[in-house]
């Protein structure tokens, strides 16, 4: 049997033109919080999910932008660490 897995977080990476960035920063701060520069991360349902991927799509230029969607079951089965910068609250105290 085949089982659709259903997403409850997510992170946004993108690298989008100039003229885009403000555009599909709306789109992604309309469903995610606002991580770091063009990063974004959080809880999210899967029909909220879709809804943010067509935004994104009906946004950018596929021949110049890039975005990247990482979909996770939940916020607490990863490990994070950052470097450099302010100290920013991770995923990494969920996992010990």
């Amino acid at each position: 049997m085949n089982k659709k897995l259903n997403y409850n977080y997510a992170f946004v990476f993108y690298d989008v033109n100039e003229k885009r960035v403000q555009k599909v920063f709306k789109v992604c701060k309309k469903y995610l919080s606002h991580y770091q520069n063009s990063v974004f991360r959080g809880d999210i349902t899967p029909s909220k999910l879709i809804s943010l991927k067509q935004e994104i799509k009906n946004t950018i230029n596929e021949d110049e932008d890039f975005v990247c969607i990482i979909k996770l079951l939940n916020s607490g089965f990863f490990g994070e660490e950052t470097l450099g910068g302010k100290s920013k609250e991770t995923g990494e105290q969920l996992i010990l």
